[in-house]
C-alpha cells in the first residue's frame, strides 16, 4: 500500500513558523509559543532572537507520560482568546496537555471530509473523540447533520461554547458525552448509518463511566463497528493516530481488511504541517482513510 502525505498549510490565525532542536515555534493568532517536537531533529532556520520573542513555552517533564508545564514570558489570557478557521470559531488556550485546545494539523482533514460529502444532500457525519468541536463545526458549515461524541463533559461543553461563538447553535449538531466504543456499538444495534466518520482516538483514556480505552486493544473492534454504520452509499472514514508506536501501513492494512466488502479505496500515510521558514514538512501523526 503506497503511503500518502496530507499537508496542512498555515492560515490567518495559525502558522508553524520554525522548527528544530526538538522544538517548534508556532503562531496562534497574535501569540507565539514554543512546544516540544521530538521529530524536529534538524536545526532551526530562524535566529535565536525570533524564538526568544515567544510569549510562552511548554517545558516537558522528564518522564514519557506527557507531563510538563507552561512558562510565560509575557501575559497570555488564561481564559483563552478567539481564533477562526474558515467558518469555524473557537477559543484557544494553553492547556496542561501542551496543546492549545485544537489541533491545527487537522485542517486538511476537515477540508478532505467536506469534499467527500460536497454532493450529498443533508449528509450525516459522526465525529468520535470530537474534543472541542472544530471538526464538527467544519462539517456542520458544509451542511452536514453532525453527531459529536466525546467522553469528557468539559470538552463537550467547550465544543458547544465554540459552536455558539461561531453562530452555529441552531445547526443540527447532537452533543453527546459518552464512551466512543459504547456509543458506536449502540448505534450499530439501532441500525443507524452515516455518510462520513472521523475518528481521532487518544493513546489511552477513560470514559465517563470509568471505561478504559487503550488504542492497541480498542481500535480494531471500534473500526469494525464503524464499518457497520457505513454502507455502499457512504462516502468516507478518516482515522488519525498520534503519539503511538504504530505504522501507517499497519492501520492501513487493518482498515483495508475491515472495509474489503465496500466499494472505494483505502489509503494511509502521514499528516504534516508546512513550516513557514523554509517550507519543510513536519510530520505530526499517521492516518488511514477510506473513501468512494
Amino acid at each position: 500500500m503506497p503511503l500518502a502525505t496530507l499537508v496542512g498549510e498555515g492560515w490567518d490565525d495559525y502558522a508553524l513558523l520554525d522548527s528544530g532542536g526538538g522544538r517548534k515555534l508556532e503562531r496562534y493568532g497574535s501569540y507565539r509559543f514554543i512546544r516540544p517536537e521530538p521529530q524536529a531533529m534538524w536545526q532551526p532556520a530562524l535566529a535565536e532572537s525570533e524564538w526568544d520573542a515567544a510569549d510562552g513555552e511548554f517545558i516537558p517533564a522528564s518522564d514519557e507520560d506527557g507531563g510538563g508545564r507552561w512558562y510565560f514570558h509575557r501575559p497570555v489570557p488564561a481564559e483563552g482568546w478567539p481564533l477562526a478557521w474558515r467558518e469555524a470559531r473557537f477559543t484557544a488556550s494553553c492547556t496542561p496537555f501542551r496543546h492549545l485546545g485544537f489541533f491545527p494539523d487537522m485542517a486538511p482533514v476537515w477540508d478532505w471530509l467536506r469534499g467527500c460529502v460536497a454532493d450529498k444532500a443533508d449528509p450525516a457525519f459522526l465525529n468520535l473523540f470530537g474534543y472541542t468541536g472544530v471538526g464538527s463545526q467544519a462539517l456542520a458549515a458544509a451542511g452536514a447533520a453532525v453527531t459529536h461524541v466525546d467522553a469528557s463533559k468539559k470538552s463537550v461543553a467547550q465544543a458547544r461554547d465554540n459552536a455558539a461563538l461561531a453562530g452555529m447553535s441552531d445547526r443540527p449538531i447532537r452533543w453527546i458525552v459518552d464512551d466512543a466504543g459504547k456509543f458506536t456499538a449502540r448505534e450499530v444495534r439501532r441500525e443507524r448509518r452515516y455518510d462520513a466518520i472521523l475518528l481521532d482516538p487518544p493513546k489511552f483514556g477513560r470514559g465517563p463511566g470509568g471505561e478504559r480505552w487503550q488504542i492497541e486493544e480498542g481500535l480494531a473492534p471500534l473500526l469494525a463497528d464503524c464499518r457497520q454504520l457505513l454502507d455502499a452509499d457512504s462516502r468516507a472514514l478518516f482515522l488519525t493516530v498520534y503519539a503511538v508506536r504504530m505504522s501507517a501501513l499497519a492501520i492501513g492494512e487493518l482498515l483495508a481488511q475491515i472495509f474489503a466488502d465496500l466499494p472505494g479505496k483505502v489509503e494511509c500515510g502521514e499528516l504534516a504541517v508546512r513550516e513557514e521558514a523554509r517550507g519543510l514538512l513536519l510530520p505530526t501523526a499517521i492516518f488511514a482513510r477510506w473513501s468512494r
